[in-house]
């Protein structure tokens, strides 16, 4: 459904903004129109009925709303192998509105910015004696969005009730598992450090902002998340998903596009915006190209295989095996309700 919206409303969305689009959004419109056509070639079956069957290729793009499961469950999988048997907090670090114009116009560098100096202010206080005194293992990962498809970037990291100490031979466990850090100094220091980045690294940038957002109070929510794999799956539907699922879009047409989501308080609501609008919302959450939107710090790390080694043994505990994939079965005949057979592959229809 999402492929024909953009079919019907993309020629007039690039008449309008032509080279104000970015070479992303090109290139996601372009994978959503072609996921799972001829263009893409698949796979040949057959049915002992005689029933053929073409199952085309996906296009694995990552803002589109058919791909993405199998990544998502792939990704939790693992990440479950590396949950502690510890108390586990959710942090969401967000910016005030004046900054949304700024982030928009050079996204790559204040995406990076944001998951980079957020986790950085995590670490800054967990390290301070009074708070824990201790070294944190950070997943942080960036949203864009708000469940209406508005621009919000904001990040979110999960983050284990306890740390290595410097010289490696203590883990420290919060007193409470009810309580991690105080919300009001997060906030400062996450402000704080983004200002001292773009002061050293982009004078540019920082000269971009609002001098009103330096003063402001900023926002930071702390909550404690149990043994962490519920919030796990709530990362993981953000990682691999786009901001709309194809079930969410209720009518669409020449003009306009309706589409519902949840409230903050779990009521459903609906919202119809023109077709050149709905391409807007939907497109302003695609990344930049290459961009990693989740990321591991401190003693989660790619390099710190040993201090997580070193934590396993302190806390006596073992990784559970990470299981292998379920294998696909073969697609169903529609007509007899039989596996099919697979026959041969497909190959792309040229442009």
């Amino acid at each position: 459904m999402l492929a024909d919206i953009l079919a019907a409303h993309w020629p007039a969305y690039v008449a309008r903004f032509g080279r104000l689009i970015p070479p992303e959004h090109h290139a996601a419109v372009r994978a959503i129109r072609r996921c799972r056509t001829a263009a893409l070639g698949g796979q040949l079956y057959r049915c002992g009925c005689g029933r053929e069957h073409y199952a085309y290729h996906s296009c694995n793009h990552r803002a589109c709303p058919r791909c993405g499961r199998d990544d998502a469950a792939t990704w939790l999988a693992a990440q479950r192998t590396r949950l502690l048997p510890v108390p586990y907090f959710l942090v969401t670090l967000t910016v005030p509105e004046q900054l949304r114009k700024p982030i928009r116009a050079a996204r790559k560098l204040w995406y990076g910015a944001l998951l980079k100096e957020g986790a950085g202010a995590l670490q800054d206080l967990a390290a301070q004696p009074k708070h824990l005194g201790a070294e944190l293992g950070v997943t942080a990962l960036l949203q864009t969005w708000t469940r209406d498809l508005r621009y919000h970037p904001h990040v979110h990291l999960l983050v284990p009730g306890g740390g290595l100490t410097a010289d490696g031979l203590r883990w420290l466990r919060v007193p409470d598992p009810q309580f991690f850090l105080p919300q009001v100094k997060l906030a400062a220091r996450f402000k704080g450090r983004l200002k001292a980045w773009l002061q050293e690294h982009e004078p540019e940038l920082f000269q971009q902002v609002p001098p009103k957002v330096w003063w402001i109070k900023w926002v930071a929510d702390l909550q404690p998340v149990g043994s962490g794999e519920a919030a796990l799956k709530y990362l993981a539907a953000y990682l691999c998903r786009p901001p709309l699922h194809e079930s969410q879009i209720e009518h669409w047409d020449a003009q306009t596009v309706t589409f519902r989501y949840r409230d903050n308080g779990g009521g459903q609501q609906r919202c119809t915006v023109s077709g050149e609008e709905f391409v807007r919302r939907v497109l302003q959450h695609v990344l930049p190209k290459s961009f990693q939107r989740v990321r591991h710090s401190g003693w989660l790390g790619a390099a710190a295989k040993a201090k997580r080694a070193r934590i396993a043994a302190l806390l006596d505990w073992r990784a559970p095996a990470l299981l292998p994939p379920a294998p696909v079965p073969l697609p169903e005949c529609p007509a007899c309700g039989k596996p099919m057979v697979w026959i041969g592959s497909v190959a792309r229809k040229p442009p």
